[in-house]
């Protein structure tokens, strides 16, 4: 069965399983992964290693085209994040990079460089994009859209677990305080603010396992591949 390349766009809250499905997905299906959240970090990370100014348009501006972000598939089959020719993933997730993340990716200048970008990975189509504006501003016409959605508490402790499985441990006061206050910025800001695209598939994962998830999404993505054949 010949099936037709279609985008896929993931997006919705933090810390509700959007990357962990859509790289499940991806591998699946055969489809290329873009962690478009990965692309926020690592020019949140280059702001506070170079101090950008970022209520200076310019400066950001001049920021902007020093930045060279790259995803590279290990050979555990994992895609990881390139910074300038640096592998930045571990560094990129740190609770240092989770606290600007929203400020930054909520800058005019910074959204239009990582939008131009995400649009030319996924030209080709035969792609899983995951991130907060995929299907409402990178690709509205994405043949297949969802938005992630879980209750906070269930966030935090997944939030919490993924951390502590990289040697990391943030009590988890702290842990709700970053995600309250990412999605209050995320959900505010003037530029692609985080919403639900009216024709995208609302899945709820508070009491749904990563692999019912996958196995939703996959599900969903045939039946556009085979409508659209």
């Amino acid at each position: 069965m010949n099936l037709r390349k279609i985008v896929i766009a993931i997006d919705g809250y933090s810390a509700c399983g959007k990357s962990s499905t859509a790289k499940l997905v991806a591998n699946i299906l055969g489809y290329r992964y873009i962690d478009t959240g990965a692309m926020y970090r690592a020019v949140t990370l280059y702001f506070m290693e170079h101090h950008v100014a970022i209520t200076n348009p310019k400066e950001v501006s001049r920021a902007l085209q020093q930045i060279n972000i790259a995803f590279v598939v290990n050979s555990k089959n994992v895609t990881e994040t390139f910074l300038n020719g640096l592998n930045v993933e571990k560094t990129i997730r740190s609770m240092r990079v989770s606290e600007r993340v929203s400020e930054i990716s909520a800058i005019k200048e910074v959204r239009m460089a990582m939008v131009e970008q995400q649009r030319k990975m996924g030209k080709e189509k035969a792609v899983v994009m995951d991130g907060r504006d995929i299907g409402t501003v990178v690709f509205p016409q994405a043949e297949l859209k969802l938005f992630m959605s879980a209750d906070l508490l269930v966030r935090a402790f997944r939030r919490q677990k993924e951390l502590l499985e990289k040697d990391r441990m943030i009590d988890l006061d702290d842990v709700i305080t970053n995600i309250v206050q990412r999605d209050e910025i995320d959900t505010t800001r003037a530029e692609s603010p985080l919403r639900k695209a009216d024709d995208a598939i609302l899945i709820d994962t508070t009491h749904v396992s990563l692999d019912e998830q996958v196995d939703e999404v996959v599900r969903l993505a045939l039946a556009k591949m085979i409508i659209n054949a």
